[in-house]
């Protein structure tokens, strides 16, 4: 380098004494290496300029918050479900289709609480689920090759490797049309709904968003940049790349209004209100709270939460639970919890 900087300067002499012929050899290499210093200066103005006008057409976006698949709490309908570290499973609440006997399952790595059946993923891929089986919602033993399991009131939802669904259970309301789907990273189901995230940042909803409507579909199928999806029993809930939040469906009790939410990483939608998980690891929430299920304002050092009916979930980093709400069953008796797998 130090050569080729000589040769310059040389160059650049030669040519100052072409044109000054009467310039002597040291003002000569001086001139030189004062030239190449203001082109040094002229380039590196450039180059710095160009860099700043690259950034300022194609902004730097600050990095998604990284959203696991894995489930290890989930509120259901009146009951508690959670994942502990050795990959067995506890649940509190109410047991009336034995949804709670959790007890023997293993090498659990993901679960799911719904209306009243609960679901299991484990390490291989496979699935198992106890509870109400009326509408054959617990019918995924021949299950293979999931990496992500979500359940609704009556239904069991699927999430394969290959990024295709599958679905079993209730019907009615087409929450289980799901075979077309491809390129889907997370699912989530609630009630008579099902909502897919794409690979892409959109997102695909199959079944009802309660009295949901073609304009409710169409306002829901123009989201982007989505990180995360919630569906909820009347309303559904996305998670944008920005740590934004945006909601349709029902807003009967303000459940939607979470406009104003920022550096969220996290979302989860109940009955009737919204739940959300700030960077910071405290927790805010909109909508009905006549059980006390948005009392979260004073949660700290949060990793996760789960919304249920009237009852709200959350994980704390040391793998403790806490839970508000109603408790009419037990279902917020979690507070003995201190081994739950982080997600």
């Amino acid at each position: 380098m130090t050569e080729i900087i000589a040769a310059i300067i040389g160059a650049v002499g030669g040519i100052i004494a072409a044109l000054v012929p009467d310039i002597s050899p040291k003002a000569k290499r001086i001139s030189g290496i004062f030239v190449v210093a203001v082109l040094g200066c002229l380039c590196i103005f450039l180059l710095g300029w160009g860099i700043y006008s690259f950034i300022q057409k194609h902004p730097i976006l600050s990095p998604a918050p990284e959203v696991s698949l894995r489930e290890t709490i989930s509120a259901g309908t009146n009951y508690t479900v959670g994942l502990r570290k050795n990959g067995t499973v506890v649940a509190v609440g109410n047991n009336n289709s034995g949804q709670c006997d959790v007890s023997k399952w293993q090498n659990i790595v993901s679960i799911s609480a719904g209306g009243s059946h609960t679901v299991g993923l484990h390490k291989d891929g496979t699935v198992v689920a106890v509870g109400n089986n009326s509408y054959g919602q617990c019918d995924v033993k021949d299950w293979s090759g999931i990496v992500a399991v979500s359940v609704g009131g009556s239904h069991t939802v699927g999430l394969r490797k290959d990024g295709t669904v599958v679905a079993v259970g209730n019907n009615d309301g087409g929450q289980c049309n799901v075979t077309g789907w491809g390129n889907v990273v997370s699912i989530s189901a609630k009630d008579e709904c099902t909502v897919g995230l794409l690979s892409d940042g959109k997102a695909v909803v199959a079944g009802k968003i309660g009295l949901s409507t073609s304009r409710t579909i169409q306002n829901l199928s123009t989201w982007r940049n989505l990180v995360a999806v919630s569906a909820g029993d009347w309303h559904t809930v996305g998670l944008c790349s920005d740590g934004t939040v945006v909601a349709v469906g029902s807003n009967t009790r303000g459940q939607c209004n979470v406009s104003r939410w920022r550096n969220i990483v996290a979302v989860s939608a109940g009955f009737l209100y919204t739940v959300g998980l700030c960077e910071d690891g405290t927790v805010v929430a909109v909508g009905d709270n006549t059980r006390n299920q948005n009392n979260v304002s004073g949660w700290r050092d949060i990793i996760a939460v789960s919304a249920g009916y009237n009852h709200t979930v959350g994980l704390r980093s040391d793998g403790v639970a806490t839970a508000v709400g109603d408790n009419k069953y037990g279902q917020c008796d979690v507070s003995d919890w201190t081994d739950i797998q982080l997600p």
